[in-house]
């Protein structure tokens, strides 16, 4: 028997973990969190984008089977309505005669009462939902056990098509918006900025749901929250956890107001790039079948901290790490890799790679000589680490963990089919400057949810000593690169704000080393085509966000 709500709406807000393709995985994780939020009275359910399919689908949607079985998993829970327990709010895409729909059904009484069209259809940075939907027509509020609620779909209220003034102006009560809204840093605070725009337009409160996992290169962080009608937070729920809130709201004349909420802690800066690092490297693990992972770890400080991603993120006993080293590899980086492992807990192994680096100079030495010994031999090492990994991949079915960082992969300091090997990268969208913060942060604190240990685990040697590839005697990255602080600020000016050399330079930095990072960087495009994936941190990612042609000619003088 559906209660009277004329006074009282109790709300739940599912911050869930779908995955893409798990149809019916999804269709149980939305289930349960029903009957959850029927223990707690709760009066409708309102789920994420495209909570059904998984977010984004991408080309799923072109395949008539893949919509047709979201269709019936819609039908299959608006059944579930029937027993006068909570309505639902559910993400799904779906086929009409204009075309495919970005759409959410509303579920109530054993039946589908109202479907809504995504409108503003986002088709910047990571988001190309134009070459897969049509836009669908302006929306007006659904009527849900008598109260009128406006629901906006995401980008329908980032743009400026004036969808949620439209709501308003048709009658609208309350703006419940579900959403797919990937994390970079401080997107905590440009979504709040977002919907107190809305709220402050339509004298509305605006409940806005977020979406929490893992899809490839993308994290969903969750965070979901609500602003009142007066401008004030009505609740702020946990940021990189799943959770069920059932949220209470009141009328007053002829406004709601949010009576009942969570207010959780939303981390920043390192923590919550740390925490992204860890949810995106679990979820591509886990949801990709790999049992164990297995990387090489070099006393560096980049595969410290993917060791330690990989330790927190999956246990101890799921991650082996593997020490190559040649003769040019320190007692520092010996001892230094072996304290990881050591702090960390996980598997710990020595393959020697003299005998395969020696055997390849041995086969190429008629073919070299009379050339200079230089880069080409030095990549040789990397390369044979990358079999080796490889390897013990192939035999034991572990996904190899590559290590680089945003400021190797930006200037192409890294080995193509050599340490650049791997299904995933877990620090790829941090620059080193980052990957050293991050350390730092993780020393001193355990992540929620994390599986490692508590306290040091990335030796302070590895964090103060100075980086190097050690290929050749006494080598340092500053040899090849400019300190990182300055090579750093440099790349994140040329990816992150597009600006021009010029402008670089007037910040103070030498205008021939300038030029020289941006013909670094678009010379290793190439490279970064063929890398793993690896979770998106920043603004502007390679692969997603930054697309730049291979053959390019173009340089900024």
């Amino acid at each position: 028997m559906t209660q009277d709500i004329s006074q009282t709406f109790r709300i739940a807000v599912a911050q869930l973990n779908p995955t893409v393709g798990d149809i019916a995985g999804n269709l149980a994780l939305a289930r349960e969190a029903r009957r959850d939020a029927a223990r707690e009275e709760a009066d409708i359910v309102l789920f994420t984008e495209l909570f059904l399919s998984g977010y984004p689908p991408e080309d799923l949607v072109l395949k008539p089977a893949f919509l047709k079985a979201c269709l019936n998993a819609v039908e299959a829970l608006a059944a579930d309505t029937a027993d006068g327990g909570p309505g639902v709010i559910i993400g799904f895409p779906r086929q009409s005669d204009e075309g495919r729909h970005n759409s959410i059904a509303v579920l109530d009484g054993g039946k589908i009462i109202a479907v809504r069209d995504k409108i503003d259809l986002p088709n910047y940075g990571e988001f190309d939902e134009k070459r897969v939907f049509v836009a669908g027509a302006m929306p007006g509020p659904v009527n849900f056990r008598g109260v009128r609620l406006g629901i906006p779909i995401c980008e329908d209220i980032w743009g400026d098509l004036g969808v949620c003034e439209t709501l308003s102006e048709s009658g609208a009560e309350i703006l419940l918006v579900p959403n797919g809204s990937p994390y970079y840093r401080g997107k905590v605070d440009i979504r709040h900025q977002v919907v107190l725009k809305q709220v402050i337009e339509t004298g509305l409160p605006l409940i806005y749901a977020a979406q929490l996992g893992g899809q490839d290169e993308l994290v969903f962080d969750g965070a979901s929250f609500a602003f009142n009608a007066d401008k004030s937070l009505a609740f702020q729920m946990s940021q990189f956890e799943t959770a069920i809130a059932v949220t209470e709201w009141r009328k007053t004349g002829d406004s709601w107001h949010c009576a009942q909420g969570p207010m959780a802690h939303i981390p920043e800066k390192e923590e919550a790039d740390y925490r992204a690092c860890l949810l995106g490297f679990r979820d591509y693990v886990n949801k990709n079948g790999f049992k164990s992972v297995v990387l090489g770890l070099s006393g560096g400080i980049d595969s410290a901290v993917c060791a330690a991603i990989a330790v927190d993120a999956l246990g101890e006993e799921r991650v082996r790490t593997v020490m190559l080293p040649y003769r040019y590899t320190s007692e520092d980086s010996l001892k230094d890799a072996a304290d990881c492992a050591k702090a960390l807990g996980c598997r710990y192994d020595i393959v020697q790679i003299a005998a395969p680096v020696d055997g390849f100079s041995g086969a190429l030495a008629d073919l070299f000589e009379g050339t200079d010994e230089g880069i080409t031999e030095e990549n040789l090492q990397s390369r044979a680490r990358g079999t080796i990994l490889m390897a013990i991949s192939n035999k034991f079915g572990s996904m190899v963990v590559t290590t680089g960082n945003k400021s190797e992969m930006s200037v192409g300091y890294a080995t193509l089919y050599g340490d650049m090997n791997g299904g995933f990268n877990p620090i790829k969208d941090l620059y080193k400057m980052q990957v050293y913060a991050i350390a730092a942060w993780r020393n001193e604190h355990l992540p929620p949810g994390a599986l490692g240990p508590s306290g040091e685990v990335i030796p302070k040697n590895i964090i103060s000593k100075a980086p190097s590839a050690e290929l050749r005697p006494d080598q340092t990255d500053q040899d090849s690169l400019p300190p990182y602080p300055a090579l750093d600020d440099i790349l994140e000016c040329l990816v992150e704000l597009e600006m021009s050399t010029e402008e670089i330079t007037a910040r103070g930095h030498d205008a021939a080393t300038v030029h020289r990072i941006e013909h670094l960087l678009y010379l290793a495009e190439y490279k970064r085509r063929q890398s793993a994936p690896g979770v998106k941190i920043t603004r502007k990612n390679f692969g997603r966000d930054r697309r730049y042609p291979i053959t390019n000619r173009f340089r900024d003088r």
